[in-house]
């Protein structure tokens, strides 16, 4: 099957066939297809679209292109539930989310990414704690899961190898935004990890890729019913992303915040709130609860006890990391902590959530180039929430840097991405919307 003639078909406006996008997925992984020739059926995509079905089995044919996780031989007894998030700042709801479920009777095989653009990424996060493997063995992965119920971990090379090719390509050729080519990279591989359940949390605002509501409630019933088509049952979130999800950006930092929640040091109650919304949602569909509002007492009973704290200890352990997380985490601190101060008196009215997910980048704890090392200790915390009342001089965060100078830098960036007006404030509701295909 000539990949010209599959080009030419897409590019006219054809639906391709089962046969037709078997043909591509393997030419992607046997190179059977040149960069040349994947670009333009990713770019005819990215123009003409696909119908569900064509995304369905472009879906289900990157999933099958490396390896597709069996745990039928641990004959675990319990769901084997996920959570995915498109992608925001401060968003460290996975550390909390993971452990919360897995003390509610799932298992949670998360697998995670690094960060993408001016967001971070969980596997980020866990590298700032000395030791923690992200690809451990499946012996230490099985070893994690038996002991803490859940194991945050990076996907390994096998797992949809077509997927790492089509979207390296996608990338330099500006074919990134389709719709059907994301769905069918953020679900391939979650197909792969053998789940029962999947809770999506599609972001919309400033500081998620999709800034529109209407964009990312396309891009939700997308994976919904997509991921369904699949056979994987999902729920999908829109949820807010117009300012930092809880009082921290960075790495570390976030970790400590996370760690806070977790041990009831401190909660912000926009994390905690969705944190609990998604584990609710989440318990639901692996069928741990017929009912929403049970299951979300669970949750919250979970954290409140300590018994998701403990979890998350285990699973730091089992994979590496510090023995005691929770009362010496070894996280790194930066040499230099200097407050950012508010520019007149006002109200906090609105934040540029991106801005802030630059910032962070900027002072190096991101990503400008794919491989590149990042400092984890670097960021922003005592982030104050947009609504707040605030007077000339006062802090609205603290910037963490490796040097005055960089600190400097790092709290101008912070306060230009801040707007104080005198205006009342409308507050965007934290759940937009929850997408459920019977």
């Amino acid at each position: 099957m000539r990949a010209q003639e599959i080009i030419r078909a897409k590019r006219e406006g054809r639906a391709l066939d089962d046969a037709q996008i078997d043909a591509f997925v393997r030419g992607l992984g046997n190179h059977g297809w040149s960069e040349g020739q994947v670009a333009a059926l990713a770019m005819a995509i990215c123009v003409r679209g696909m119908t569900r079905a064509e995304t369905v089995a472009l879906t289900r044919a990157m999933t099958a292109s490396g390896q597709v996780l069996d745990w039928s031989r641990e004959r675990f007894d319990r769901p084997l539930l996920d959570k995915h998030s498109t992608g925001g700042v401060g968003d460290k709801v996975s550390l909390l989310l993971a452990p919360i479920v897995a003390a509610c009777g799932a298992l949670v095989p998360m697998v995670s990414g690094r960060g993408l653009g001016h967001t971070g990424g969980t596997l980020d996060k866990l590298s700032a704690l000395p030791g923690y493997q992200l690809t451990p063995s499946r012996r230490m992965l099985v070893s994690a899961l038996r002991s803490a119920g859940c194991a945050i971990v990076g996907p390994s090379g096998r797992i949809a190898p077509a997927d790492r090719r089509l979207y390296a390509i996608r990338d330099a050729t500006g074919t990134v935004e389709s719709l059907p080519l994301i769905t069918a990279s953020i679900l391939s591989k979650k197909l792969a990890a053998g789940l029962q359940g999947l809770v999506m949390d599609v972001k919309a605002g400033n500081g998620a890729f999709c800034a529109g509501a209407d964009e990312a409630r396309a891009l939700a019933t997308s994976l919904v019913e997509v991921a369904r088509g699949a056979g994987l049952p999902t729920t999908a979130l829109v949820t807010d992303m117009s300012q930092v999800l809880g009082s921290t950006a960075g790495n570390a930092l976030e970790v400590r915040e996370a760690l806070d929640a977790l041990c009831g040091r401190t909660r912000d109650p926009r994390l905690v709130e969705l944190t609990l919304e998604l584990s609710a949602h989440l318990l639901r569909l692996g069928g741990v609860h017929a009912d929403l509002a049970a299951a979300r007492t669970q949750a919250q009973q979970a954290l409140d006890s300590g018994a998701a704290a403990q979890r998350f200890a285990r699973m730091v352990a089992a994979l590496g990391g510090p023995r005691d997380v929770l009362s010496d985490a070894a996280l790194s601190l930066a040499p230099c902590v200097q407050d950012v101060t508010c520019e007149r008196d006002g109200t906090l009215s609105a934040m540029d959530a991106r801005a802030i997910g630059l910032a962070v980048i900027a002072l190096g704890g991101g990503r400008n180039v794919a491989g590149a090392d990042i400092d984890p200790r670097v960021g922003f915390d005592r982030i104050v929430p947009v609504g707040t009342a605030v007077r000339r001089g006062q802090p609205v965060a603290r910037v963490h840097a490796a040097s005055d100078a960089e600190a400097a830098r790092g709290a101008a960036l912070f306060t230009a991405a801040l707007h104080v007006s005198d205006a009342p404030v409308r507050h965007t509701p934290l759940v937009h919307e929850v997408i459920a295909v019977a």
